[in-house]
């Protein structure tokens, strides 16, 4: 969690609450935490017919 917290400028505190299961993080947090670990988020359209 360290690099994590050294690569995002967030305390590791703050990440171990955030990513807990009672945590509720925002999403440039998220984002922050994709890009540490050499992540990217995609958004796709959703085929009508694949969609549950």
């Amino acid at each position: 969690m360290t690099p994590i917290s050294r690569d995002t400028d967030l305390g590791r505190e703050s990440l171990y609450k955030a990513l807990s299961v009672e945590g509720n993080p925002k999403f440039a947090t998220i984002l922050k935490v994709f890009q540490a670990l050499g992540l990217r988020l995609q958004v796709t359209t959703v085929d009508s017919e694949t969609f549950v």
